[in-house]
């Protein structure tokens, strides 16, 4: 928490242009002038871990950019159930729609470690895409990439077996958090019942599935950790179903 309002203001300044300078921030190209009008409209809020940062069926209160940290994006179906759709990294969007919509959030977001949000004013947004086609375009193709991603997690999710289902997800984790110095630890240490709420499964057939794979040497565990073993082997397994 801040309690000198100056420092804050240069902290959230300092957080937000090297934000929107990141060699993969979808506001790189933007004009000066226009990184200017986001500078002096935007705000700041820092998470910890397990906090809320938006919640279904509430307002959209904003574009809000990932910053730093790691967040999961999930919905609540049929008997108050958990399902992941995403798992989201720095520089990455939560609630695009209400750029487009002053609805509210279809989906909830929490924070899986500290993390540090922008909220970008909507209609200063609005402005920079009727006049940058550019901007634009960059982002009608992450959304576009984002409505690809879903359609086939949706595919694999209800074709594939529970193996075929942990290890596509174990993959997935890899892609989007990369992995520890070792080049196989992946950097994300999730609960059981997380990875079974973002692989359609339950958490008893999780930890079995995983200790299965784990004793076939295809993974290693290290309490929420997990090293792989054999990636060619998982990347099989993810492929058979």
């Amino acid at each position: 928490m801040f309690y000198n309002i100056k420092v804050y203001m240069e902290y959230s300044e300092q957080k937000i242009e090297r934000f929107l300078e990141a060699q993969t921030s979808l506001f790189k190209g933007l004009s000066p002038k226009e990184k200017e009008m986001i500078v002096s409209s935007h705000s700041i809020e820092v998470y910890k871990k397990g906090e809320t940062i938006v919640r279904e069926g509430e307002k959209a209160k904003g574009f809000i950019c990932i910053i730093s940290g790691k967040v999961k994006l999930f919905k609540i179906g049929i008997g108050g159930r958990e399902q992941i759709i995403k798992m989201l990294k720095q520089n990455e969007i939560i609630g695009y729609k209400s750029l487009f919509s002053e609805g509210t959030y279809i989906a909830s977001a929490t924070a899986i470690e500290e993390t540090t949000t922008c909220i970008i004013d909507r209609n200063i947004l609005i402005k920079i895409l009727k006049k940058n086609p550019d901007f634009s375009y960059n982002l009608m193709k992450l959304i576009t990439d984002d409505l690809t991603f879903s359609m086939n997690r949706t595919m694999s999710l209800t074709q594939k077996h529970i193996r075929g289902r942990l290890a596509e997800s174990l993959l997935v984790l890899k892609d989007i958090y990369g992995t520890e110095n070792d080049g196989k630890t992946i950097k994300i240490a999730l609960s059981r019942e997380d990875i079974a709420n973002l692989s359609n499964m339950t958490t008893s057939n999780v930890i079995r599935t995983l200790s299965s794979m784990a004793t076939d040497e295809v993974i290693e565990m290290e309490g929420r950790k997990i090293r792989i073993k054999d990636l060619n082997e998982l990347e099989r397994i993810s492929s058979l179903g």
